[in-house]
């Protein structure tokens, strides 16, 4: 059964990925407008950027170098997934709901060499709209898809993992398996 938020938007293209210090990874996005066909585009090329980067499973619009608030998300079938809804994109997603706070370890295709240890709700509810049909949502999800949407609602917002770091005891060199 597919998920009443996955994505079933047109194809898109592979963007590149800007990596920190890049000035729109630190700067909160602009607000967008979901019918926008410019905007249903750039969530189409989130999904395939997505799609084909080994491990990936979420990528923000400022990681792409677009200040907007708006990300694609995708655990389906990663080992610390619970729930998952599949590929969905949302715009202008804010939290409204938080509980059951525990620390994990993150990376960012943003962030190549590093990881940190970052404490995030394993519980969350989000309101969403999604892009080209413009409906307002709920999701409420839980683990490792909480903590993806946790992830990418902060890279709309400015901010990366580091920054959610308790300190530099928290972040560890990537480690590459071959």
């Amino acid at each position: 059964m597919t998920s009443p938020i996955a994505w079933d938007g047109p194809e898109g293209k592979v963007l590149p990925v800007v990596t920190a210090p890049a000035t729109v990874l630190s700067t909160v996005g602009d607000e967008v407008d979901p019918a926008d066909p410019a905007i249903v585009q750039l969530a189409a090329d989130l999904v395939a950027t997505m799609r084909v980067s080994p491990g990936c499973v979420g990528l923000a619009a400022p990681q792409v170098g677009i200040g907007a608030q708006i990300f694609a998300v995708d655990v389906t079938g990663h080992p610390k997934a619970a729930t998952t809804h599949g590929a969905f994109v949302l715009c202008n997603a804010k939290i409204i709901e938080a509980s059951r706070w525990k620390a994990g370890r993150e990376g960012c295709m943003s962030v190549p060499d590093l990881t940190g240890d970052v404490k995030r709700a394993g519980r969350i509810v989000v309101a969403a709209t999604l892009p080209g049909r413009g409906e307002e949502v709920t999701i409420t999800t839980d683990a490792f898809e909480a903590r993806a949407l946790q992830h990418e609602i902060d890279h709309c917002a400015g901010k990366l993992f580091l920054d959610r770091v308790a300190g530099a005891h928290a972040i560890y060199q990537r480690k590459v398996y071959l």
